[in-house]
């Protein structure tokens, strides 16, 4: 299986000191890692930058993503449609997680334990960030979803309340939605956070008012407030 995770193309922010802390940062649908550094430089100045957190950027691969009739897109997974309704299209998001372990594996080799890591995403992104955190890699210090939400009955879901039903940890969780996005996908965001914190997480949930489905500086400002909570410069 570790034979065919293919490697993921990345761009990095490195630490301005010593590399103790790491976040990876997941795009949204059709971006590219590359591409979203740049928006996050565009929004917040100086851009999401740490003494000792290494940001990382990692690009999906492109494959044929359903909602464009089969058209290529670096997408993070497959879907019929985009809709809370419909069923995970499991296969697409468990290559995913193997794929995306890899590079949690690169950190790891550079001596930053999990608890020392978070994933978020925006849009798509954050939705993989989820799968990724709460069902594979729950030891890590915390995961964010930006314009982000999980289908109904996601797997996800259930990770957690199996989890947490076991006595085991789960990461905190930190959400932020625009009021302008379409007012269903906020929703469907909003349920998310709430489902999430039914299950047994931790979890933060900011309504960002005036924002549509994009980044925006106060929800970078936040962002960056509650990673060096989490990742503090002389963490454990």
């Amino acid at each position: 299986m570790a034979a065919s995770v293919q490697r993921l193309q990345k761009c990095a922010v490195s630490p301005t000191g010593k590399h103790t802390a790491s976040v990876i940062f997941l795009h949204g649908s059709g971006d590219t890692g590359q591409g979203l550094r740049a928006w996050v430089r565009d929004v917040i100045t100086p851009e999401l930058a740490f003494s000792h957190i290494r940001v990382i950027y990692p690009t999906a691969p492109a494959r044929p993503y359903t909602p464009m009739r089969g058209a290529l897109s670096t997408v993070w997974f497959d879907r019929l449609k985009i809709s809370q309704d419909c069923p995970e299209h499991l296969e697409s998001l468990d290559s995913m997680c193997s794929t995306l372990g890899a590079v949690i594996e690169e950190e790891l080799k550079a001596g930053v334990p999990k608890h020392r890591m978070i994933i978020g995403g925006f849009s798509m992104g954050g939705a993989m960030a989820l799968h990724l955190a709460c069902r594979y890699h729950p030891d890590v210090a915390g995961v964010y979803a930006l314009s982000s939400f999980l289908n109904k009955d996601s797997i996800a879901f259930q990770a957690v309340e199996q989890r947490v039903a076991a006595g085991q940890s789960v990461p905190e969780l930190f959400q932020c939605h625009g009021t302008k996005d379409d007012l269903v996908l906020h929703q469907w965001g909003e349920e998310t956070w709430s489902v999430l914190r039914k299950a047994g997480m931790a979890a933060t949930f900011h309504s960002i008012p005036g924002l549509y489905h994009q980044l925006s500086r106060p929800e970078m400002e936040l962002l960056r407030s509650w990673i060096l909570a989490k990742l503090p410069p002389d963490g454990p």
